[in-house]
Parts: C-alpha cells; structure tokens; sequence
C-alpha cells in the first residue's frame, strides 16, 4: 500500500486569500492573519449557504404574497 505523500507546493487558493493562515494556539485560541470582518465579507460574497437553498427562498417569498 503506498503512503500518501505531502505536497511541497501550495494549494490553490482564491486570489483574495493569498496569505491567509490560520490555526490553534496553545490556549485554544483562533489566530488568523486575516481579520474576522474581511472573511465574513468573502465567504458571505463567494460561498452559497446551504440553509438558504432555492427551495427555502421560495417558500419564504410564497408566505411573504
């Protein structure tokens, strides 16, 4: 069986995320070289919520009618 081998090169990332780091430091503590606020923004501008799927945005403008 052959072991999973690391990649040297960095993953491909979203040009507004170049940079960003983030881990756990010894008191259980995010850091992040990336204000909370500017990620709030990005993943709100490029990630779809799942919770508010078609189906839900119909539902909910059918109820508003």
């Amino acid at each position: 069986m052959a072991k999973n081998k690391k990649s040297k090169n960095d993953p491909k990332t979203h040009d507004d995320l170049k940079g960003f780091n983030i881990h756990i430091n010894e008191f259980g503590q995010v850091e992040s070289t990336l204000q909370q606020d500017k990620l709030n923004t990005f993943l709100n501008d490029n990630v779809e919520d799942k919770k508010f799927n078609k189906k839900v945005i119909e539902q909910l403008s059918k109820e508003e009618e």
